[in-house]
């Protein structure tokens, strides 16, 4: 990794002040994500507006230095790691809330918002943001965009791209764009917004978005199945995403799982060889309909179960569980790889079996659990990666796992995104033309290649 330019350096110290950070422990603390790896930045820059943004890209794109975007760090998949070194761009001083219209439903915020904060300002007004991942008080929106991010409320209210209008951005070319409107329907030229949310900040660094709200419902009810067998389960997946009622949200939970959210999340539910955890919302008129629609698709073969929560807090109690359930991985064993993979509803049946099919030849546990009602399975293969025979195992099982999700119609991520993790799938997920045009519109967002190189797009 070369130093960067004594000139880019100055330059951007004195637009930036102690907002331009070059300490090794400041570059440290912003080299690394959740997803465990690490690399080291040659600088660190702090914006604080659109301006500075546009200046921080133009000046070091006259210097082919990388540019890596960062909101608080919560990718799984490496996609803010500056794998090439240069200045990681960090969103925590863009933190506003800079409009909030409830008369059109729309917010205006700024990238470095943390998703929990932004749901805190909105509820007096009594309007949510849709995506609400498990990481939502410390994830940012500006992150939420750049991944898609969804959460269990995606299966009725849609993810991160269905829940924004518009966005304003500045290009690899140091040009600032506007996109969109705050309008929830627009049929005015190319879709701009939409092709940028998800890029992961390899066309464009988002710099304003302008979000769609919706009111918060007026009640909830919870409901919990414990299923004696994963299959048992995944139909009845099937058959609740097959009749008229939406859930508002639609959890699959596999055996250990189940254990986990009681033994280290405190949950109070017994074993079982699958759960479900299944929650309708509406009004006092509409709730109970919906209730009895989905108790009714929730039975079946293999039901142990079904059970209403008695109140409010015994359904949070197990949801919070539930958010626990990823860290807490790490009691069964050191090392996991966390795979977000999706399928068509009606394929989750033949994925789960396949997961415990690669789980008993690898000889290694493969715990899932996720967005049953997207398809979207958290699989986590878990071992020791100091066992050089486990490590070996878990790394030739994942290509096993995208192979099998391709095969049953499905895709790479749902939430998680690409970044450097499942980069070299996406020749197995898009054929070459596809590919190739994926490239040309980097090219014209970014035509030196500095923003967040390496990530999502595979070499050519």
């Amino acid at each position: 990794m070369a130093a960067l330019p004594a000139s880019l350096n100055d330059e951007l110290a004195a637009l930036l002040g102690d907002g331009w950070r070059v300490a090794e422990g400041e570059r440290q603390a912003h080299g690394g994500d959740y997803s465990g790896r690490s690399a080291l930045p040659d600088a660190v820059a702090l914006p604080a507006d659109a301006a500075q943004v546009a200046a921080i890209v133009n000046a070091c794109r006259a210097h082919r230095v990388p540019i890596v975007a960062r909101g608080a760090g919560s990718s799984s998949t490496g996609a803010v790691l500056p794998t090439a070194g240069g200045v990681v761009m960090s969103f925590e001083r863009m933190n506003r809330i800079v409009d909030i219209r409830a008369a059109d439903r729309v917010a205006f915020v700024e990238p470095g918002v943390l998703n929990g904060d932004l749901q805190r300002a909105l509820a007096p007004h009594g309007l949510f943001w849709a995506p609400d991942p498990a990481s939502a008080d410390t994830c940012t929106v500006g992150g939420n965009l750049a991944c898609n991010a969804g959460g269990p409320h995606t299966v009725k209210y849609g993810a991160t791209r269905d829940n924004v209008l518009g966005l304003a951005a500045v290009t690899g070319s140091g040009e600032l764009i506007r996109c969109g409107s705050a309008t929830t329907k627009d049929a005015t030229g190319y879709d701009l917004t939409h092709l940028l949310v998800g890029s992961e900040g390899t066309l464009a660094l988002i710099v304003e978005a302008t979000l769609k709200l919706t009111p918060l419902p007026a009640q909830r009810a919870s409901l919990r199945a414990r299923y004696s067998d994963v299959a048992s389960a995944a139909a009845a997946v099937a058959r609740i995403m097959a009749q008229p009622v939406a859930p508002a949200m639609l959890e699959f939970m596999d055996a250990a799982c189940i254990r986990l959210a009681r033994e280290v999340g405190g949950a109070d539910i017994e074993d079982a060889g699958a759960l479900l955890m299944i929650e309708a919302d509406g009004d006092v008129a509409t709730l109970p309909h919906a209730v009895a629609a989905l108790e009714a698709a929730a039975r079946g073969t293999g039901l142990m179960t079904l059970e209403s929560a008695p109140d409010v807090i015994a359904s949070e109690n197990l949801w919070a569980a539930r958010k626990a359930l990823s860290p807490a991985l790490r009691s069964i064993a050191p090392g996991k790889i966390n795979e977000d993979v999706v399928v068509p509803v009606s394929r989750i049946p033949e994925l789960i079996d396949g997961i415990q099919s690669l789980s008993r030849e690898f000889d290694l546990p493969i715990v899932t659990f996720g967005h049953a009602g997207n398809g979207n399975m958290h699989a986590n293969i878990l071992f020791d990666p100091d066992d050089a025979a486990q490590n070996a195992r878990a790394r030739a099982a994942l290509p096993r796992l995208f192979a099998l999700t391709l095969s049953l119609g499905g895709t790479l991520s749902g939430e998680h995104g690409i970044g450097l993790a499942k980069r070299d799938f996406m020749v197995h997920a898009f054929d070459a033309p596809t590919l190739a045009a994926m490239r040309a519109i980097k090219q014209v967002f970014d035509p030196d290649g500095i923003l967040n190189p390496g990530k999502v797009l595979p070499p050519a």
